[in-house]
C-alpha cells in the first residue's frame, strides 16, 4: 500500500523529511478495524513527532493523527463497526499514523463520520474536537461555576485548529461568554464567524483588553499556543480559584505565579487515554459521535480551510511547513491517494 514516512527525524526542509513509500497492508486483530483512508488532516503534533522521534532501525515512521475513511475489515472482537461503515478518528500516538492507504485503529476511539460532510471536511475534526471537548469538560470542568468569577472563557489562539472548534463547542454546549484571541484581520473575522462573543488581539497585552470588556475576571482560560508569551497576563486576568488549561509545551513554565490566586492548572493531551488504555478509553468514541450529531444537526461546522490532493510526500511537506509557520487558519486536509 502507498504511505508517507521517514527514517530520520529532522526539519521539514530536509529532502528525506517525508518520502513516498510502499508498506504491507496491515491485518486487523482484536478490537482493531482496518480503515481505507480517504482524507487526513495535519496537526502541530505531526511536526513535533517528525522533528524528534526515530523509528526502530530499518523501519519507517508514519505520521498522521486525523483521518476519515471507510471500514475495510474488522478484527474478531469488533462489535461497533462493520465493513462499509464511514468513520473518522484521531488514532493513537504510540501506533503508526494514518498517512497510508490502509490504517489500523482501535474501534473504541472511532466515531461515525458526519453524514453531512465529505471526507476532507470530516478529517479536519477528530483530533481538535477531542482536544477541545476534553479540555472544556474533563479538565476545566466548565459546567461547574467558579465563585465570584465571570461566567466566561478566554480561548487563546482562537483561529487555530483547536481554538476554532473549542469556540463552537463552548457556544453550543455551555452558557459561557466566549472570548477568543486572534491577531490578524482575517483570523479575527474567522473567530467571529465561529461564534466568539468578543475577539482580542494576542499580539497586545491581554489583561488590559479583558479588563476593558467590563465582564469581570473570567473563570476559565484555555491556551492553545504560545502560552509562554501570555503567562503573566493570564495570572493577572484570571479569577481567583479559576481554572487554566494548556495544550502546548511552554519552556520554563512557572506554575508558582498562579499560587496566590489558587488557580488550578490542567494539561490536556487527547492521546493520554489511548497511550495508557485508560478504563474510559471508549469515551473518545462517544465524544466523536456527539460531535458528528452536532455537525449533522447544523450546530457545529467543519474547520477545514485548505484542501490538498493527493496524499503524498510533496503535499504533506507543504502542509507541515504551513503549520510550522504559525500562519495557518483552521485546518489543512489532504485527500485521496
Amino acid at each position: 500500500m502507498k504511505a508517507v514516512g521517514y527514517k530520520k527525524p529532522g526539519p521539514i526542509t530536509e529532502p528525506e523529511a517525508l518520502v513516498d513509500i510502499d508498506l504491507p497492508r496491515p491485518v486487523p486483530t482484536g478490537r482493531d478495524i482496518l480503515v481505507q483512508v480517504k482524507a487526513v488532516s495535519v496537526n502541530p503534533v505531526d511536526g513535533k513527532v517528525r522533528r524528534s522521534a526515530s523509528p526502530p532501525d530499518g523501519e519507517w515512521k508514519v505520521l498522521g493523527w486525523d483521518a476519515a475513511g471507510l471500514v475495510s475489515e474488522v478484527g474478531p472482537d469488533v462489535t461497533l463497526f462493520q465493513p462499509g461503515d464511514e468513520v473518522f478518528y484521531a488514532g493513537s500516538l504510540i501506533r503508526p499514523g494514518a498517512n497510508a492507504e490502509f490504517h489500523l485503529v482501535d474501534e473504541r476511539i472511532v466515531g461515525r463520520k458526519p453524514a453531512s460532510l465529505d471526507w476532507a471536511e470530516a478529517a479536519a475534526l477528530p483530533l481538535t474536537s477531542l482536544t477541545a471537548w476534553e479540555a472544556l469538560f474533563d479538565r476545566l470542568d466548565v459546567t461547574k461555576p467558579v465563585p465570584g468569577a465571570a461566567a466566561a472563557i478566554l480561548i487563546i489562539g482562537g483561529a487555530g485548529g483547536v481554538g476554532s472548534i473549542a469556540i463552537q463547542i463552548a457556544r453550543q454546549r455551555t452558557n459561557l461568554t466566549v472570548i477568543a484571541t486572534a491577531s490578524r484581520a482575517e483570523t479575527q473575522d474567522w473567530v467571529r464567524s465561529l461564534g466568539a462573543h468578543h475577539v482580542l488581539d494576542h499580539s497586545k497585552p491581554l489583561a488590559t483588553q479583558v479588563a476593558a470588556l467590563s465582564l469581570g475576571a473570567p473563570a476559565f482560560v484555555f491556551s492553545t499556543t504560545h502560552t509562554d508569551q501570555h503567562v503573566g497576563d493570564i495570572v493577572e486576568l484570571i479569577s481567583p480559584q479559576g481554572r487554566f488549561c494548556l495544550i502546548d509545551d511552554p519552556a520554563g513554565f512557572d506554575v508558582m505565579s498562579f499560587k496566590r490566586k489558587a488557580v488550578s492548572i490542567h494539561h490536556e493531551l487527547m492521546f493520554t487515554r489511548s497511550i495508557y488504555e485508560t478504563p474510559d478509553l471508549a469515551e473518545q468514541g462517544v465524544i466523536l459521535n456527539t460531535i458528528s450529531d452536532l455537525v449533522d444537526g447544523g450546530k457545529i461546522r467543519t474547520t477545514l480551510t485548505e484542501r490538498m490532493a493527493p496524499i503524498n510526500a510533496a503535499n504533506l511537506k507543504k502542509a507541515h511547513a504551513l503549520i510550522e509557520s504559525s500562519a495557518a487558519r483552521g485546518k489543512i486536509v489532504l485527500e485521496g491517494f
